[in-house]
This record gives structure tokens, sequence and C-alpha cells, in this order.
């Protein structure tokens, strides 16, 4: 995944963006980078953020960067922002999103004279350097942003920076979020609303799907209006979203209070207590005592000092690991209980698994697992939210091939996703039985999207449902 965050003001942006920049640590864990343009022009930095966290790595550039315009990222793969010389002038750009024709568009650039793309590290491409070269086939910026969401199939959200302004171009389908932020002598654009409150902006403006925009420090001009068709991830609210943020006027903290309450109202079951696995099960789990009058508890505790982000590392082996070092246990709130816990979702099981054994090892009689969302069923094809590399890693479809062998129709899938069929108990009774859970109860899609609050039409839940 990643995020962003861009200023244009008439003093200078750089605390601004630093700081702005670091409230998005949450949404990538590889790179993080900025940019500012002053009278010295373009002064860039990107860094690797893996073991350390983008405040830390950034704090020395902080003190070298001068500027009233830039652009910072975090991200999960490319470094970036980019700076780029081209017959449209200098400018710098970063991208979130994914690109499932990346291999189409490459060749379509080389026929039309692209000389070469810059590997990085595993022979992948830079897709941001990609979509820069998108935007250089046509005569001016707006064209060329207006390229990009014609040509990529998949999904991308571009913020580009010029020495006068910030062009910020939202997916085509609105997938991931971009809001403008106010205050008397700047802009800000960012992907969580929450980034820029303390820094002392309101909320301006939140772009529609497909809206385009130029910042400056005086004023923001609608260039391409919003289309009427809009996709935003649904994951974004259960899971990768900050808390404090909100997404098309719903804010995330709120929704899983929701999401908790519609979970306890179809359930039977009577533990002695409810827990949600930190961070994002927790307001889950509160949700649910909430609604169940059943008490809410901490049996595990995270430690923060050296544990503050969410996010793992993409080694299976390394995110096994740190799963167990992070979560510290309270073996008097554990001992003889009768324990509920709410995860966000259950993605391959291993973290899940190894949790609920050594919740029993700790004296805990039973363990019932209620995860925030359906099961997923799909790998996303648009922006990588259920952080799988194969649909195989899925536990789903593993459980599913066992029973149905390799070739299984699309047709077959969706009845798995269907709450009602046979097919989907029984995937969900094999599933307990392999990570050992006394019961199991997933989110519907039905209770998920009303406790969301948004049109199910401007939802995309594919991975779940397989539905566009």
């Amino acid at each position: 995944m990643g995020g962003f965050f861009a200023v244009a003001s008439k003093e200078s942006c750089v605390m601004d963006l630093f700081f702005g920049t670091d409230y998005h640590s949450h949404l990538g864990t590889r790179r993080g980078g900025m940019v500012v343009y002053g009278k010295a022009g373009f002064n860039r930095a990107i860094h690797n953020i893996e073991n350390s966290p983008f405040r830390t790595k950034f704090e020395r550039d902080v003190d070298e960067m001068e500027g009233n315009i830039g652009l910072g990222s975090i991200s999960d793969f490319e470094p970036q922002p980019l700076r780029v010389f081209s017959h449209l002038g200098s400018f710098a750009v970063c991208t979130v999103g994914k690109i499932n024709n990346m291999d189409a568009l490459v060749k379509e650039c080389f026929e039309l004279g692209h000389t070469h793309f810059l590997e990085m590290s595993g022979g992948a491409l830079n897709q941001t350097e990609v979509v820069a070269a998108l935007i250089n086939q046509k005569e001016n910026i707006l064209d060329g942003l207006k390229n990009v969401q014609e040509k990529v199939e998949g999904s991308m959200t571009v913020l580009l920076m010029t020495p006068e302004g910030i062009y910020a171009s939202r997916d085509r389908l609105g997938r991931t979020p971009v809001i403008v932020g106010k205050k008397s002598n700047a802009f800000c654009v960012s992907f969580e609303s929450f980034a820029y409150l303390n820094l002392g902006y309101e909320d301006y403006k939140e772009l529609g799907p497909g809206e385009i925009v130029y910042v400056t420090p005086e004023e923001v001009v609608q260039l391409k209006e919003p289309g009427e068709e809009m996709k935003i991830c649904s994951f974004l609210w259960v899971y990768y979203g900050y808390p404090t943020s909100c997404y098309e006027g719903v804010n995330v903290e709120s929704m899983r209070y929701e999401c908790g309450r519609m979970l306890a109202r179809r359930d039977d079951v009577q533990p002695d207590v409810v827990a949600g696995v930190p961070d994002s099960g927790v307001p889950h789990a509160i949700g649910y005592s909430n609604e169940s009058g059943i008490p809410f508890a901490r049996p595990f505790i995270k430690y923060t000092p050296t544990w503050p982000r969410s996010f793992m590392p993409t080694s299976q082996e390394q995110r096994s690991l740190i799963a167990r070092m992070k979560l510290i246990p309270v073996h008097d709130l554990i001992q003889d209980k009768k324990l509920l816990m709410i995860d966000d979702s259950i993605v391959r099981g291993t973290q899940l698994r190894e949790t609920t054994e050594f919740l029993y090892q700790s004296g805990a009689k039973e363990v019932h697992i209620r995860p925030a969302c359906p099961p997923l069923l799909f790998g996303c094809k648009y922006l990588n939210f259920s952080r799988s590399s194969s649909e195989m890693d899925l536990i789903t479809r593993r459980i599913i091939q066992r029973r149905e062998g390799d070739n299984v129709s699309e047709e077959v899938l969706r009845d798995y996703a269907n709450p009602d069929s046979e097919n989907y108990k029984a995937m969900v009774e094999e599933i307990r039985k392999e990570l050992n859970f006394t019961s199991l109860k997933f989110h519907r899609l039905d209770d998920m999207v009303e406790s969301i609050g948004v049109s199910p039409c401007k939802l995309c839940t594919y991975c779940w449902s397989g539905k566009e």
C-alpha cells in the first residue's frame, strides 16, 4: 500500500510536510521520501524505513531542506517521490495504487520512443516511473494525468509537484482517498484526513473519484470533475485506515464500533470476556462488548516502545516471529477464562493459530474467534489489501482446493462466499478445526457494508465477494 502528503504554502512547508508524511507511517513499511522546492530548486531525500520509523530517518533532512512547496510519501514497494525532467518541465511525482497491465504499458512506451526504465532490486520496474512516462506522452500535465486514469488497469492515484503547485489526481474509481486541508497561509493534500489536524489545517475538500485539482498556496482549482461511479476499498475501514481518519464522511473508529455491535447481535456464545487483537481488532471488540454486555479485557498488551507500527515484514517467518514478540500476555486475564477474540481478518491463519495455541497454553478454557470481515477468498486486484502474493496463501483457498481440487470455477467460489450456503458453512468449520478455535463466526458481508454506512454500490468488496 502507501500514503502521501503534500503542502503548498506561502511560508516554509518543511515541518508541515515532515509531520504530515510521518502520520502516514502505518500505510507502508519499506520506503519513505520527501521533496521540496525552494530557492535552490528541488531537494529530495529517500530512505529505507524497514527497520526504523520515518521520523528517525528524516530528522536530519528536515534541517537541510528549504522551500514552500513539498511532497512526501510512504511506500510498501517503490522508492519515491521521483524527480523527473521532461518536455513538460521538472516535476516530482508519487503514486498509490497497483498497475495490472504493466507489461502492456511499458511496451506502448517503448513503441512511442521511450528508451528505458530503471529496474529496482529484484528486477521489478518502479510503477511511479511508468506513470511519469504515461504523463509525458501528452502535451501538458493535465492531459498526462487523464492519460494515466484511462490507461492504467487496477488503481492509480497520483500527486505531482511542480515549482508552482501540486496536481492531485484521485484514482478513476476512487479506490483510495484524497483530502485537501486548508489554513490561513497554506493548503495540503493528504491520504489520511487526520494527518493535518494537529498542524492547524481544517477540512477543505475531499476529491471525488477521478477528480483532478491543482493546489497552490493561494487556491485549489478543479481541473477535472469527479466521475459518478466509485469503488472505494472497504478494507480501509476494517483494517488499514487509522482510527481517527474519515473516508466519505465515515470515521474509522466509529465504523469499527458498529461492526463489533453487529457481530454481537448475531452471536449466542457466552464468554467471560471480549478482547481485540491489537491494534485494529480492539475497537471492534469494544463495539461487541458494548452491545453484548460482556466485559471487555486486554489479555494481550502490545509492546509499543519498539513495535509502534501495525505493519509487519513481508517475510512470513519474520512476521510470525514479530507477532509473537510484540504481544505480551496478561496471565491473570487468561487463566481459566472463556475468551472471545476479535481480529480484523484471517488471511493465512498462521499468526492467529499461534496466538490461540498460546492462549490455551496459558490456561484459557475456550477461545472463540470473530473476524471483523467475511472470509477473504480473492486476492486484491487493485491495492493488495489482502497482503497475499498468491491466492493460495489464503487459508480459505487452500481449504477449497482440498475440497474441490485445483480447477475451481468462479461460480463455485462465489457459493463459498455466500454465508447461507452449505459450502460456506463447511469451509468455516474446516478453518475452525485447522486453527483450533472453540468456535468461529465471520462477519457477514451485508452486515459489514451496513456497518460502513456508504452506499453498497460505491464500495469495493472484491476480496470477499469476487464481484467487481
